[in-house]
This record gives structure tokens, sequence and C-alpha cells, in this order.
């Protein structure tokens, strides 16, 4: 008996999460709708010497998905952070604006986001112009969460897999001015 409703308990596991796989054309995330912001992302950075302009570009929501939305982002420290980055996929307009959905974007201190993140950006797309280049981002998470209701990330892990070569950062999800991207070099 006691098998039977643990066996039933497993079987409707995947009922009781909001979490949710989405593959799109430039990028695969795992999304959780209960806390309002992607778990993972993978993408392959696509455009290293893109030019197309972010001009009257801003984030939208997935009609299908329930998401962060721009009152998580107001008045705070928060910035809407492109994990798969807005910069590796500006071939063109219309691939650029694929970036621009609360699908890819985190809760992300803004320290962080306009400072070494954005660098070790550059640095992906460096590599891009010899190598493929695929990434990997983990999102972590605290309890606490902004009064639009989505959870503020703790840290971010980058796996970076190029010429059979393989690094991986680790980020805390605050200001990290003074700092290098190297530093958080783990592996």
């Amino acid at each position: 008996m006691i098998r039977l409703k643990l066996i039933s308990l497993l079987f409707f596991l995947p009922l009781l999460t909001y979490s949710q796989l989405i593959t799109t054309d430039i990028f695969t995330v795992q999304y959780d709708q209960e806390k309002e912001q992607p778990v993972w992302v993978e993408y392959t950075v696509q455009c290293p010497k893109g030019d197309a302009s972010r001009q009257g570009m801003d984030f939208y929501k997935d009609k299908k998905i329930h998401t962060s939305d721009n009152d998580d982002y107001k008045n705070n420290i928060w910035d809407k952070g492109h994990l798969a980055p807005a910069a590796s996929f500006n071939c063109d307009k219309e691939t650029l604006y694929k970036t621009f959905t609360y699908l890819n974007s985190a809760l992300q201190h803004q320290g962080l986001n306009r400072g070494v993140w954005k660098e070790l950006e550059g640095f992906e797309r460096d590599l891009a112009n010899f190598y493929e280049v695929k990434v990997k981002v983990e999102v972590y998470f605290s309890q606490e969460k902004v009064p639009g209701g989505a959870t503020i990330p703790s840290g971010f892990r980058k796996i970076i897999t190029f010429g059979g070569n393989q690094y991986i950062f680790a980020f805390p999800n605050e200001d990290t001015k003074g700092t290098k991207w190297i530093d958080y070099l783990i592996k």
C-alpha cells in the first residue's frame, strides 16, 4: 500500500511544479513560473560581429508562460539581465528581438550585469570568431522576492565550451565593481 502511494506521488510530482523546458530557435530555457525566473539557459553564440540596433526594443511576455514583468524591475537595483545575450544574437533585428523575452531575463544586479558579466559576454563573442561557442547559464536562488513577486537569484554559474575546452565561472548576484571576470573562474 505504501509503495503504491509512493508510485502515485512520483507519477503526479511533475504536475506539482511550475518549471517548464522551452526550446526556441536561438536558446533553450528551463523556466520556473513560480519563481518567475529562468533556472538555466543554453545557447550557442551566433553573431560575434553583429551590429543590429536595439533601438525601440523592450522585453515582452510569453502568452503561455507566467513570467516576471516590468514591475519586477521597477525602482530597484535589478537589471533585466539577458542570459542569452542580445549582443550574441544581433545578426539582424528579428533575431535580436527574440532575446528580449522575459523567458531570457533574470533579476541581475546592475553592477554585475553592466560590469564583469558584460565583459565575459564580450570574451564569448571574441572566442566565437574562431570556435563554436556553447554556453550554459545556471541560476541559483535565495528566498528573497521583489515586491512584484519574482524571486531574486543569489548567483549565476556560467559554463563556456569551445574547441575542446571548458571554463566554468561562478558569480554572486551583487555589485562586482573593482573585479575582473577572470576572478570568477572556478575551473
